[in-house]
């Protein structure tokens, strides 16, 4: 594999998902990696975060901005301005931003995942709020993604 530079265009759009609370920022495509990895930064609104899932790539998460509430294999626990989370691959995970403000954070992906179609498909497939479990059901399939609960709360 050779060197490559990943560069992020400012004017390009980020993916909004409202249904939960997400925008995201691609800064890196599996393309330039060879699809080893995927990387993004998220912005979660205060009390949001994913439905529980799982998938098979790992995802490492390295908190920017605010705090999260984790939930993973079962356990609880808070992540501040500085800590990395790392979730193996099929392990079910979910969090949810704890502040009153945007909380944001790096995220890998790896193996390396389209994320923009990933979450501009989801967005889609949510844009009239929670979506009807057949296509939610059509939509994990497609990406191999096991939706397992709703999304964390605030405690």
């Amino acid at each position: 594999m050779t060197f490559r530079l990943s560069t992020t265009r400012t004017d390009d759009p980020s993916i909004k998902v409202p249904a939960i609370g997400l925008e995201l920022r691609l800064c890196m495509e599996p393309s330039t990696s060879g699809n080893q990895l995927t990387m993004i930064e998220t912005c979660n609104a205060p009390g949001f975060g994913p439905p529980f899932h799982r998938h098979a790539e790992t995802e490492i998460f390295h908190v920017l901005e605010g705090r999260y509430l984790f939930e993973v294999e079962g356990k609880r626990f808070v992540a501040n301005v500085g800590d990395t989370i790392t979730v193996p691959g099929g392990v079910p995970h979910g969090f949810v931003n704890l502040d009153d403000r945007p909380s944001r954070q790096l995220v890998l992906i790896v193996p390396g995942l389209d994320a923009k179609a990933f979450f501009t498909e989801l967005g889609d497939v949510m844009k009239a709020g929670r979506p009807d479990a057949a296509l939610l059901t059509a939509f994990a399939g497609k990406w191999g993604v096991d939706f397992l609960g709703p999304p964390l709360r605030r405690p």
